[in-house]
């Protein structure tokens, strides 16, 4: 592949993923899961528990701590540590964000089970995929990517999958965010140092 033709492709994977992107079933549940989010944890205290195995782990690690800094506290509970007692981070009122792209991950199909044990109450939203899944079928709200093709060229490595995961994540802290009325104010108190912190604090101040 010389040069031209490795641009053509670039270009093709970034048309690949926005056109996935811009397919992302936005149905309500999505209202629904932001009303859930603001339920438990802003109104009653809890925290938002998210979860995934590999890539999808990732990405729920970065919701989680964009959550946390944007008024709703949040932590990542890694699947397999939470079999070994870390699921002893969950309390009454706390609520679960899982993602897997199969919604067949062991782990995460073992975490649920394992969470309703301790918590039989415990809300549960999902980004998945496949909509015909276990994990879908165990959550209260299911969020679906849609299930566009990976741009990866064996169709295997998780790229599109995480692409629209991440996306999905921004809507419902992006949606959050504004439900509760968070403030550049309360920005700026999660945000000692660096640059964000830096902005937020010289626009609390000109307000």
């Amino acid at each position: 592949m010389n040069r031209e033709q490795m641009q053509s492709r670039m270009r093709q994977i970034l048309d690949d993923e926005a056109r996935a992107v811009a397919a992302i079933p936005l149905t309500d549940g999505y209202i629904r899961a932001v009303e859930m989010i603001v339920e438990q944890v802003n109104h009653r205290g809890g925290k938002l528990i998210t979860s995934g195995m590999g890539k999808a782990g990732q990405i729920a690690m970065n919701i989680a701590t964009t959550f946390s800094s944007t008024g709703t506290p949040s932590v990542f509970l890694h699947p397999s540590e939470a079999q070994h007692g870390d699921l002893g981070i969950m309390q009454g009122n706390d609520l679960m964000l899982l993602l897997s792209n199969s919604g067949k991950t062991r782990e995460i199909i073992e975490l649920v089970d394992l969470a309703r044990n301790l918590n039989p109450d415990v809300k549960i939203i999902v980004i998945t995929g496949n909509g015909e899944s276990p994990l879908a079928a165990a959550a209260d709200v299911a969020l679906l990517t849609g299930n566009a093709p990976e741009v990866c060229p064996l169709g295997l490595t998780p790229t599109t999958s995480t692409t629209m995961m991440t996306v999905m994540g921004d809507l419902l802290v992006v949606s959050t965010m504004e439900a509760i009325n968070f403030t550049v104010e309360q920005y700026a108190k999660r945000h000692h140092g660096g640059y964000l912190g830096h902005v937020s604090k010289e626009r609390a101040a000109k307000r």
